[in-house]
């Protein structure tokens, strides 16, 4: 008998440390709760109950991401134009906060906002859903000033956060519907941030831009690079965002239009502007076809080594 209550006991043990795992699995959530909500607006994301980022349908020609919290709590772009914030500088009206757009496609500009300009038009959301993380599935116009159609965009975010950072994820698909479309080789584009002002450069307060290359600042502008981190205070706390190139991504490794006023944008059309006497950018995109665009944004505390950013990029590179 004492070999058989041995065997019991043994059995116990193993049962009550199987369900302390399981106690300790339920009470300790592995991921944040991330809600999306639909508004007349566009749709607001939340982290745990805290505002994150909303989606604008429209703010000037285009739909933008406003505002990017980080893991902090800091708002990590710039206000302008989408609210007054003092000592903000108020340039590039056009730059709101995070935005896709470009140059020239068929000779039109949807980076500016002027009467000439195109304008990108919301059009339906094809999903919208909360969860461990969020995702956000949103399908587009672009028109020319005219209101004339000149292709198609779905445009597919998901949202997610963890301890050390929050991150954005998207896939952008170009398609042309209408008919034959050019993307024009220019500088001035595409898939954009303007950071907090207290971040940039040229506040002089310690703020850095740096790639996966090694180059830094104005020696980063016009550069390939698989990603680019841009850090600086706010708030006297140290805190920086990355855009990550995913490898499938149309012409990866993509160009950097990043400033030291605080632009932060891959463009991956400006190959002629951005190293004169090398071969256009352009590209031309069959009807029918499309192009995908695919990038991550990394939220995160201190500058590129204490986000782990080039770990962040090894990890993002082999998702499918």
């Amino acid at each position: 008998m004492p070999g058989h209550v041995a065997l019991q006991s043994a059995r116990l043990v193993k049962f009550l440390t199987a369900l302390l795992v399981i106690l300790i699995a339920v009470g300790t959530p592995a991921h944040a709760e991330v809600t999306a909500e639909k508004s007349d607006r566009g749709v607001t994301i939340k982290i745990n109950g805290e505002l994150f980022s909303e989606y604008l349908i429209k703010s000037g020609n285009k739909p933008v991401l406003y505002p990017l919290i980080g893991p902090t709590g800091k708002a990590m772009t710039r206000a302008y134009p989408l609210e007054a914030k003092e000592g903000e500088k108020n340039d590039h009206i056009h730059q709101r906060s995070l935005w896709f757009t470009h140059g020239d496609v068929n000779g039109v500009s949807f980076w500016d906002e002027n009467p000439k300009s195109g304008t990108i038009e919301h059009q339906e959301f094809l999903e919208v859903r909360g969860g461990d993380t969020a995702q956000v599935i949103a399908r587009n116009d672009w028109r020319d000033a005219t209101g004339h159609k000149i292709c198609e965009e779905t445009r597919a975010m998901n949202f997610g956060a963890n301890e050390a950072s929050r991150w954005l994820d998207f896939k952008i698909s170009l398609t042309a519907s209408e008919g034959v479309i050019v993307f024009g080789d220019t500088k001035e584009g595409s898939f954009g941030i303007r950071i907090a002002e207290t971040i940039k450069v040229e506040a002089g307060k310690g703020g850095k831009s740096v790639s996966s290359e090694g180059k830094t600042d104005v020696a980063a502008w016009g550069q390939r690079a698989a990603w680019v981190d841009y850090h600086g205070p706010v708030d006297d706390e140290q805190v920086g965002i990355a855009i990550l190139n995913h490898p499938s991504s149309f012409r990866y490794p993509t160009w950097w239009h990043v400033r030291p006023y605080g632009l932060f944008a891959a463009n991956p059309f400006g190959q002629k502007s951005f190293e004169p006497g090398s071969d256009t950018g352009a590209h031309t995109l069959p009807r029918g076809e499309t192009l995908t665009l695919r990038y991550r944004v990394i939220l995160h505390a201190g500058d590129e080594k204490t986000g782990k950013i080039a770990d962040a990029f090894e990890s993002y590179a082999k998702e499918r």
